[in-house]
Protein backbone atom coordinates (compact mmCIF):
# COMPACT_ATOMS: atom_id res chain seq x y z
CA UNK A 1 0.00 0.00 0.00
CA UNK A 2 1.53 3.19 -0.89
CA UNK A 3 1.93 6.36 1.56
CA UNK A 4 -1.32 8.08 -0.17
CA UNK A 5 -3.24 5.17 -0.08
CA UNK A 6 -2.35 4.68 3.83
CA UNK A 7 -2.84 8.09 4.90
CA UNK A 8 -6.25 8.25 2.83
CA UNK A 9 -7.23 5.23 5.08
CA UNK A 10 -6.31 6.79 8.37
CA UNK A 11 -8.36 9.38 7.47
CA UNK A 12 -10.94 7.96 6.99
CA UNK A 13 -10.72 5.48 9.70
CA UNK A 14 -9.83 8.50 11.92
CA UNK A 15 -12.65 10.79 10.73
CA UNK A 16 -15.18 8.17 11.23
CA UNK A 17 -14.17 7.03 14.46
CA UNK A 18 -14.18 10.89 15.79
CA UNK A 19 -17.21 11.83 14.43
CA UNK A 20 -19.32 8.20 15.55
CA UNK A 21 -17.72 8.86 19.15
CA UNK A 22 -16.38 13.06 19.74
CA UNK A 23 -13.94 12.86 22.49
CA UNK A 24 -14.42 16.05 24.80
CA UNK A 25 -18.05 16.38 24.10
CA UNK A 26 -20.63 18.50 25.60
CA UNK A 27 -21.00 21.74 27.73
CA UNK A 28 -18.18 22.91 30.10
CA UNK A 29 -20.44 25.06 32.54
CA UNK A 30 -17.39 26.05 34.57
CA UNK A 31 -15.65 27.88 30.85
CA UNK A 32 -13.73 30.70 31.21
CA UNK A 33 -13.68 31.21 27.24
CA UNK A 34 -16.14 30.02 25.05
CA UNK A 35 -17.01 31.04 21.29
CA UNK A 36 -19.66 30.09 18.67
CA UNK A 37 -18.70 29.14 15.35
CA UNK A 38 -21.05 28.33 12.19
CA UNK A 39 -20.63 27.54 8.42
CA UNK A 40 -23.98 27.99 6.62
CA UNK A 41 -22.46 26.24 3.09
CA UNK A 42 -22.73 22.94 5.30
CA UNK A 43 -24.97 23.83 8.25
CA UNK A 44 -22.00 22.68 10.98
CA UNK A 45 -22.64 24.82 14.14
CA UNK A 46 -19.88 24.14 17.32
CA UNK A 47 -19.26 25.76 20.04
CA UNK A 48 -15.98 25.62 22.08
CA UNK A 49 -15.49 25.90 25.96
CA UNK A 50 -12.38 26.56 27.37
CA UNK A 51 -11.47 26.50 31.38
CA UNK A 52 -8.20 28.51 31.88
CA UNK A 53 -5.42 27.78 35.19
CA UNK A 54 -3.31 31.01 34.34
CA UNK A 55 -2.06 30.66 30.72
CA UNK A 56 -2.82 26.76 30.28
CA UNK A 57 -5.85 25.14 28.78
CA UNK A 58 -7.48 22.94 31.65
CA UNK A 59 -9.95 21.57 30.20
CA UNK A 60 -11.32 22.06 26.66
CA UNK A 61 -14.90 20.37 25.23
CA UNK A 62 -17.09 21.28 22.00
CA UNK A 63 -20.98 21.06 21.01
CA UNK A 64 -22.50 21.16 18.32
CA UNK A 65 -24.18 19.64 15.38
CA UNK A 66 -22.56 19.11 12.05
CA UNK A 67 -20.96 16.44 9.33
CA UNK A 68 -18.48 14.03 10.04
CA UNK A 69 -15.68 16.28 9.25
CA UNK A 70 -16.44 18.85 11.76
CA UNK A 71 -16.76 17.07 14.32
CA UNK A 72 -13.72 14.93 14.23
CA UNK A 73 -11.53 17.85 13.56
CA UNK A 74 -13.67 19.77 16.55
CA UNK A 75 -12.87 16.56 18.17
CA UNK A 76 -9.20 15.88 17.52
CA UNK A 77 -8.58 19.23 18.49
CA UNK A 78 -9.89 19.28 22.01
CA UNK A 79 -7.57 16.33 22.16
CA UNK A 80 -4.56 18.38 21.20
CA UNK A 81 -5.08 21.58 22.69
CA UNK A 82 -6.08 19.96 26.38
CA UNK A 83 -3.54 20.83 28.65
CA UNK A 84 -1.42 23.32 26.24
CA UNK A 85 -0.77 26.82 27.02
CA UNK A 86 -2.87 29.35 25.21
CA UNK A 87 0.69 30.56 23.14
CA UNK A 88 1.40 26.75 22.22
CA UNK A 89 -2.74 25.99 21.34
CA UNK A 90 -2.67 29.69 19.08
CA UNK A 91 0.71 28.23 17.26
CA UNK A 92 -1.03 24.96 16.80
CA UNK A 93 -4.45 26.45 15.50
CA UNK A 94 -1.72 28.79 12.90
CA UNK A 95 -0.47 25.64 11.69
CA UNK A 96 -3.32 23.40 11.32
CA UNK A 97 -5.34 26.30 9.42
CA UNK A 98 -2.33 27.20 7.30
CA UNK A 99 -2.25 23.33 6.53
CA UNK A 100 -5.52 23.33 5.03
CA UNK A 101 -5.32 26.19 2.61
CA UNK A 102 -1.85 25.71 1.09
CA UNK A 103 -2.36 22.49 -0.07
CA UNK A 104 1.29 22.47 -1.28
CA UNK A 105 2.80 22.48 2.46
CA UNK A 106 3.12 18.82 3.65
CA UNK A 107 1.46 17.46 6.59
CA UNK A 108 4.39 16.10 8.93
CA UNK A 109 2.67 13.25 11.21
CA UNK A 110 5.66 13.81 13.45
CA UNK A 111 4.65 17.13 14.74
CA UNK A 112 0.72 16.96 14.07
CA UNK A 113 0.07 13.20 15.27
CA UNK A 114 -3.23 12.17 14.64
CA UNK A 115 -4.66 15.64 12.83
CA UNK A 116 -2.30 14.78 9.68
CA UNK A 117 -4.98 12.34 9.11
CA UNK A 118 -7.12 15.40 8.24
CA UNK A 119 -4.76 15.80 5.27
CA UNK A 120 -7.47 13.88 3.51
CA UNK A 121 -9.77 16.87 3.17
CA UNK A 122 -7.34 19.21 1.22
CA UNK A 123 -8.61 16.98 -1.30
CA UNK A 124 -11.94 18.52 -1.43
CA UNK A 125 -12.01 21.73 -1.27
CA UNK A 126 -15.18 22.61 -0.48
CA UNK A 127 -14.73 20.79 2.83
CA UNK A 128 -12.04 22.54 4.36
CA UNK A 129 -14.77 25.19 5.78
CA UNK A 130 -16.20 22.35 7.58
CA UNK A 131 -12.51 20.68 9.54
CA UNK A 132 -11.32 24.49 9.64
CA UNK A 133 -14.37 26.02 11.65
CA UNK A 134 -13.54 23.99 15.41
CA UNK A 135 -9.84 26.18 14.60
CA UNK A 136 -11.42 29.25 13.94
CA UNK A 137 -14.19 28.58 16.88
CA UNK A 138 -11.49 28.19 19.01
CA UNK A 139 -9.26 31.50 18.08
CA UNK A 140 -12.56 33.32 18.58
CA UNK A 141 -12.83 32.04 22.09
CA UNK A 142 -8.75 32.55 23.04
CA UNK A 143 -9.46 35.93 21.91
CA UNK A 144 -12.80 36.62 23.80
CA UNK A 145 -14.51 37.40 20.21
CA UNK A 146 -18.52 36.99 21.45
CA UNK A 147 -20.13 37.08 18.20
CA UNK A 148 -20.51 33.80 15.85
CA UNK A 149 -17.70 33.49 13.47
CA UNK A 150 -18.79 32.15 10.32
CA UNK A 151 -16.92 30.33 7.58
CA UNK A 152 -18.45 32.76 4.81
Amino acid sequence: MSDKNRLMDLYRRSVLQHSREPKNFGRLESASLQAEGHNPLCGDKITVYLTLAGENIEEITFEGIGCAISLASASMMTETIKGKTILTAESTLSDVVDAFTHPEKPWDSDQHGELAALSGVRQYPSRIKCATLPWKTLSAAIAGNHQTISTE
